[in-house]
This record gives C-alpha cells, structure tokens and sequence, in this order.
C-alpha cells in the first residue's frame, strides 16, 4: 500500500507580516467641524470698530473720580437744552412719542434744529451695543456730541 505523504501548501507571492487592526481615528471629521465653527463665528461676530466712536467718562459729583466736574467746567447743564431718550430693542421714545430705529436721523435732525445741545439716553436691559452706537453716531452727525447714558433698569 503506497504511503501517502502531506506537504505543507507554500503560499504564492511575498511573506509580509499582518498588522493588527486596530480601531481608528479619523481626523477629517474633526477639521470638518472647527471650520464650520470657524465660519459660524466670523460670520456671527460683530464687525462694527467700536474703538472708533470718541467716548469720554468723568467723575460724577461725590464720587470716586476726585474733583466735582460742575466746578471745573463752570456750568451747569440746562435742563431746557437736554432731551431724554428711552432705548429699547427696537424703538426711541422721545416725548412720550415712540419712534422707529429708522427715524433716529429725523430726531437728531429735529432735535439740533431746537437747538437742544445735551442727550441723556436711557437703556433699557434689551439693547445691544450696535443699537447704541447708531444712535450715538446719528447724534454726532447732528452735531449732538454732549450725550450722557443712563441704566433704565428693570423693564
């Protein structure tokens, strides 16, 4: 009876070593993600130059800042030349009167042709610093330039 033999199949090609996997971490997801985050908050952020409005602030009467401002300029502001303006988040109440944001170039213009040459503006908690600024700057192209901010407070 013939003896059979078993050689071993020898496999074709080159003999490399395997690699274990392992569960990977792909990094493209995440860049994905910071640049969609990066484009939500450029495009979110506000772009105005605040640093380019002139604001001045002096010591208030009794305060901490030292010398009494009423006696170094001389004079005291007339209650007659001042107009009060309240500001919420989407309107100007001037005289009891409330007026749209886009009319805020009317009212500076109506209030330099009164000749009324102090603003006291009253900021409701709602009002974001853009909204400021803009009236602030249609005071100053009216010439407005002594304006005075005030908290208005709760609602």
């Amino acid at each position: 009876m013939p003896v059979l033999t078993v050689t071993p199949r020898l496999k074709v090609g080159l003999n490399l070593p395997q690699r274990k996997l392992r569960a990977g971490f792909s990094v493209t997801a995440m860049a994905d993600m910071l640049f969609q985050l990066l484009i939500f908050f450029m495009l979110s952020a506000n772009l105005t130059a605040f640093a380019l409005l002139d604001i001045r602030s002096g010591a208030l009467s009794g305060g901490s800042g030292g010398s009494d401002p009423l006696t170094e300029t001389g004079r005291i502001t007339d209650a007659a030349s001042t107009a009060v303006w309240t500001i919420s988040g989407d309107a100007v109440v001037a005289s009891g009167q409330r007026f749209g944001l886009d009319r805020l170039d009317n009212l500076a213009a109506a209030l330099a042709d009164q000749g009324t040459a102090n603003v006291l503006l009253v900021l409701r908690p709602d009002v974001p610093v853009h909204r400021v600024i803009a009236v602030l700057e249609a005071l100053q192209a009216r010439g407005i330039t002594s304006v005075q901010i005030a908290d208005g407070g709760g609602t």
